[in-house]
């Protein structure tokens, strides 16, 4: 699984996705969305405007997972020094 920072306490969905390169458009990210082909935590998601947190799983309809992983975030750094 990939990890992806970001700064920041949240970050929208369709923000997400075009901060991993994993769309180039917003246009791409709505209709990837609100088609139902990508999940949040195991849950389809078709809100683009949904609110991604610290830990939060996303995954592609390649089964790609990516984690948000919120800059500053105290367990962030303890896992990361393990």
């Amino acid at each position: 699984m990939e990890t992806i920072v970001v700064t920041g306490k949240t970050i929208r969905l369709e923000q997400f996705l075009k901060l991993a390169g994993l769309v180039m458009t917003g246009g791409e990210a709505k209709t990837l969305i609100q088609a139902g082909m990508v999940k949040v935590n195991n849950q389809t998601e078709r809100r683009r405007g949904r609110q991604l947190q610290d830990r939060d799983v996303v995954t592609m309809p390649d089964g790609l997972q990516l984690m948000v992983r919120v800059e500053g975030e105290k367990s962030a750094l303890k896992e990361d020094q393990n």
